[in-house]
């Protein structure tokens, strides 16, 4: 078994899980960083920041990893969904920083190409040679990167698409007894939650309101098969991703074993992940921020 570094304490909980499964399945395979890279075609550097949190890995690159390993990838690619979109939120807002900057730049080239700028926007638009030249640049606000822009609509494609699919596979046990997937995917955002079973299980479909906190009334119950149950869901088996009922079922009896989820809103965020990875280290599980059957057991008790 590999010694890995503690990954970063800013590191987020999103690439943090996904970082732990990387090193695992790794750990698994028996692989060297050199085989690895010959293996995925991404260099032994990459994985070496990959594997330490250091960089986001490409989608490709989590593909390939998982197919040298001979593993199923359904998991790791929800996983590698999640960080994609933490590892967005962690680049833009730095990202727009200098954007003031170069803004001011764009503003003087803006005016140093002064009528020519005029002259090229008439031809490209008949008829509006009236205009002055500085309507060019109001198109775009200066400092705005086109990259930066498309890349934050296609993660909101993705996550998009996520939400709205119902995942169900296997997750071979890890040695650690780790958790297995079937489970309905989403994002840790708070939008209401896709179509799913854990929508309609609790009081009426689910719908995030911000600000709300369900109360928790956790008692053992035939409908929990014969476990602790707080009423908004019987699953003992879904993993949980986006906001939902499963999500607050979790959340109460999380705070039952008095492992302080936050608020209790459904909303699958920093705080409530927090709370399983103390419940998973207690209960001796691999503390990866994931719940799925082996959890649940825990939490029902």
């Amino acid at each position: 078994m590999s010694r890995w570094k503690e990954l970063p304490d800013s590191l987020d909980q999103r690439v943090r899980q996904l970082v732990v499964q990387l090193r695992r399945l790794k750990d698994r395979s028996g692989l060297s960083l050199v085989s690895l890279a010959a293996k995925t075609g991404s260099s032994r550097s990459s994985w070496e920041r990959y594997l330490n949190g250091k960089a986001l890995p490409s989608r490709h690159a989590v593909e390939e990893l998982v197919r040298a390993a001979g593993a199923e990838p359904t998991r790791l690619l929800v996983l590698h969904e999640m960080a994609e979109e933490a590892w967005q939120q962690r680049i833009v807002p730095s990202s727009s920083a200098g954007a003031k900057d170069e803004g001011a730049q764009s503003e003087a080239a803006a005016e140093r190409s002064g009528a020519a700028e005029g002259s090229a926007a008439s031809a490209e638009r008949p008829g509006a040679s009236g205009e002055r030249p500085a309507a060019v640049g109001a198109a775009q606000p200066p400092g705005v990167r086109r990259p930066i822009a498309l890349a934050a609509v296609v993660a909101a494609a993705l996550v998009g698409v996520g939400a709205g699919m119902l995942i169900a596979a296997p997750w071979g046990d890890d040695g650690g007894g780790g958790d297995k997937v079937n489970m309905a995917v989403g994002t840790p955002s708070p939008r209401p939650s896709s179509t799913t079973t854990a929508d309609t299980q609790g009081p009426g479909r689910y719908t995030f309101e911000p600000g709300k906190s369900y109360p928790c009334k956790v008692r053992r119950t035939d409908a929990a098969g014969g476990g602790l149950g707080a009423g908004y869901s019987t699953t003992r088996t879904a993993v949980l991703a986006g906001p939902g009922w499963d999500v607050v079922e979790a959340q109460c009896l999380l705070r039952h074993h008095k492992m302080e989820p936050g608020i209790v809103d459904g909303v699958y965020g920093q705080q409530t992940i927090a709370a399983v990875v103390r419940l998973q280290k207690k209960a001796g599980l691999p503390a990866d921020g994931v719940v799925g059957p082996h959890t649940w057991r825990v939490l029902r008790g």
